[in-house]
């Protein structure tokens, strides 16, 4: 921790420039060129929490949706047929909406066709988890948001989210479970960039420690616009965003570092080199924003009830989490990566590779 803070002190240009070299380094001799490749696939806007930040905090009054099973499978068809073989179920957080079973259900209707399933939604128990894993899911990526504790109480005003600790504590109750990959990250934006990076190292440490046979992966998201007008509160320019990149990797040398479409292309491409290990692509961050469904189903909620558009227009859709920066096709986005001599990986992980390994055990 102490070497963490002394990377995320104050740097001259050439001091910068010298940590990204090193990152490169590193980054060359853990991963090689390798980019791996995955795509949100939002199954629900719907939520019961109060998150200033978000754009589906459930005072915004936007228009949701929850998909079906059988649409959930068309997005995900859509996106293998791009090439993805790495998907990210996302949804709010409404237990009303994301019923018990739904998860569980697309979990299982897509993983015959998508071999590497992570999800993104509300904290759970154990035992819940351990049926995410069952039903072929190997992910887990819940972000803290912040972890200042006086700001987070001051950003989540109603529902579940609102413990912090419970929040916390899920990653560990998801490697309990038996995922194989945990993602973690912190908002910036919220708070004190080098506090909040400080407390997520921390947080890394702690997991290298407890749930040693999981991989990890870090993400530094920035604030995006979205809906209900939420400025940033703090800054995060580019040059810090690299540096606590860099810090991270010089520090966690075997951990993965994601990198979504919230970032511009101009800044993924210049950073992709430096340590960036995952890579979105094409990004939706709206349910049936890939090939539009769910537009038939369109409505608002209204103190966690569901209250019927009375118009509805062919161009009416439902509201993303945020707003996407990198617009770029996922094939767009592969040729640059290619053209700086990386290798983009849509595919790293299969089912059977478990089943290999469990008769090589019986032998």
């Amino acid at each position: 921790m102490q070497r963490v803070a002394s990377l995320l002190e104050p740097k001259t240009g050439a001091e910068l420039q010298r940590m990204a070299q090193e990152s490169q380094a590193l980054t060359r001799r853990n991963f090689g060129r390798t980019m791996r490749m995955f795509a949100p696939l939002y199954v629900s806007n719907e939520c019961v929490n109060n998150c200033q930040y978000c754009g589906f905090s459930r005072d915004n009054p936007i228009f949701r949706v929850t998909l079906t099973v059988d649409q959930v499978v068309r997005e995900a068809r859509h996106l293998a047929d791009q090439g993805f073989r790495n998907i990210l179920l996302v949804a709010g957080e409404h237990p009303r909406f994301v019923s018990e079973g739904y998860l569980e259900e697309c979990l299982e209707a897509i993983r015959e066709f998508v071999p590497t399933i992570g999800i993104e939604v509300g904290p759970m128990e154990t035992p819940e988890y351990e049926l995410m894993v069952r039903a072929g899911c190997e992910g887990l990526v819940v972000y803290q948001e912040t972890y200042v504790r006086d700001v987070y109480a001051k950003m989540h005003t109603a529902g579940p989210k609102k413990d912090f600790d419970w929040r916390l504590d899920c990653p560990e109750r998801g490697y309990a479970a038996g995922f194989r990959r945990i993602g973690l990250g912190a908002l910036f934006g919220l708070a004190d960039w080098r506090e909040e990076a400080l407390a997520l190292a921390g947080h890394l440490e702690h997991l290298y420690k407890h749930c040693w046979k999981a991989s990890f992966t870090v993400a530094f998201p920035r604030l995006r616009p979205a809906a209900g007008g939420f400025q940033p509160m703090t800054g995060f320019t580019d040059a810090q965003l690299l540096q606590t990149m860099c810090a991270f990797r010089i520090a966690f040398p075997e951990v993965g570092m994601v990198m979504s479409t919230r970032e511009s292309a101009k800044l993924r491409d210049a950073l992709a080199p430096l340590g960036v290990t995952v890579m979105s692509a094409g990004s939706h961050t709206e349910p049936g924003g890939y090939t539009g469904q769910g537009k038939d189903d369109l409505h608002l909620t209204v103190k966690g009830r569901r209250v019927e558009l009375e118009r509805r227009s062919s161009c009416d859709q439902a509201e993303g989490q945020f707003g996407i920066a990198d617009l770029r096709s996922p094939d767009e986005v592969s040729k640059a990566l290619m053209a700086q001599g990386l290798d983009p990986v849509w595919k790293d992980w299969d089912a059977s590779i478990l089943q290999e390994e469990s008769l090589v055990e019986v032998g």
